[in-house]
């Protein structure tokens, strides 16, 4: 019996939740014994120490000068191949159907069925990408010809089959984070760096791209920090910064407000800080949310995407309309000054992060995917081993 597998896992590298989770996996997967191989175009950011069972293969890009762009796809397809074959691997978990699954499904052509091609759905690959009618037929083919399809999300599911009409089969693996790196921390010397003992500290970590609403969030620390004396973090680089700091000028916070810019290591600024906002106009998950709920810091959020299936109103968070800033602005001020209240949602965010999203519970369920395609009994041990959640 096969219990040692070898995974290729190829997304990308350096921004998105996507890259975040699959980088984590990865680690833990090593951590139980399989060999890894991260396929990716730089080092995955999240990648760390080093570990035996981890192996990183770059995917450089010959820039053709018969060539408009240069061919990443065909480079990683060739390169996914040649692992592959020289390393023996048993599978490709890709994240992204678009182009990492459609690389894959390549690579597979090129070096046999045997292979198989497990694909996780992160949300923008469908809530944007499949809405495009040029792309639609190619990511519908990426996850029908996928040997297992992941969404991190009931709704990204809902949503995938309404917009490609697609009826095969999606195992719901919601994403998570380690509860070694995200819990809470004691950081009472650097809180004293970001605000004054009785000020709260209110914070937002995105990519800043106009989906995220971020310039809700300067609106919502506005109306906040005239009741409440209150500081605000902004984590996180993108196209709508500039936009926030023109905001946050004109309102008169810019004493009031730290951009941090982006940071690999969120667990120590997420334990100084007592609220989280994210209003996005979609999430198909929610990660920071998540990391948030994991150091006891509770989240008000946009009652939209997947964000329900994580906090839960009312008892692990709170959550208003798209753009109800007023809303979101009374549940913060709620929370920051009902201090039973607070310590009660606190203590369900930690409980929730804990056991629901556990790494040990999706990292076991996506071991259970791969002994699933590979045709494979899942071990004893597997099925026997009690969870440390």
């Amino acid at each position: 019996m096969k219990e040692r597998l070898k995974i290729g896992i190829t997304c990308y590298p350096t921004l998105g939740g996507s890259g975040v989770v699959a980088t984590e996996l990865g680690k833990l997967l090593a951590e139980k014994g399989h060999e890894v191989h991260f396929i990716t175009h730089s080092m995955p950011f999240r990648l760390g120490k080093f570990d035996r069972n981890i192996f990183y293969h770059e995917v450089e890009v010959n820039d053709y000068y018969v060539f408009k762009y240069p061919p990443y796809d065909l480079s990683l397809a060739s390169k996914l191949a040649q692992v592959v074959q020289l390393e023996e691997l048993d599978l490709l978990h890709v994240h992204y159907a678009i182009p990492h699954a459609v690389c894959a499904l390549l690579a597979k052509q090129m070096v046999g069925d045997k292979l198989k091609v497990v694909t996780t759905l992160h949300g923008t690959d469908i809530t944007v990408l499949a809405q495009d009618e040029s792309l639609s037929d190619l990511i519908r083919y990426a996850i029908n010809q996928s040997d297992a399809v992941t969404a991190v999300s009931k709704d990204l599911i809902e949503e995938t089959r309404r917009l490609l009409n697609i009826e095969k089969h999606i195992d719901l693996a919601y994403n998570f984070v380690d509860k070694r790196v995200y819990f809470p921390r004691e950081v009472t010397d650097l809180r004293k760096e970001f605000a004054q003992p009785d000020e709260k500290i209110l914070i937002h970590i995105s990519n800043f791209r106009p989906v995220k609403r971020v310039t809700d969030v300067v609106e919502i620390f506005h109306r906040v920090a005239q009741e409440i004396p209150c500081r605000l973090l902004f984590v996180g680089e993108g196209p709508e910064l500039s936009k926030v700091l023109c905001r946050v000028k004109e309102l008169g916070l810019l004493d009031r407000v730290t951009f941090c810019g982006k940071q690999d290591d969120v667990a120590q600024l997420l334990s100084l800080s007592d609220v989280m906002l994210l209003p996005s106009e979609k999430e198909s998950f929610g990660l920071v949310a998540l990391e948030a709920m994991a150091c006891g810091v509770p989240t008000v959020a946009s009652n939209t995407g997947g964000i329900p299936e994580l906090i839960v109103h009312g008892e692990s968070g709170f959550l208003a309309d798209i753009g109800d800033v007023e809303q979101m602005a009374h549940y913060t001020k709620q929370l920051l000054t009902d201090k039973p209240l607070y310590e009660k949602i606190v203590e369900a965010c930690l409980y929730r992060a804990r056991f629901t999203f556990c790494n040990d519970v999706i990292t076991r369920q996506y071991e259970e995917i791969y002994y699933r395609v590979l045709g494979l009994p899942i071990p004893d041990e597997l099925k026997l081993k009690p969870l440390n959640c």
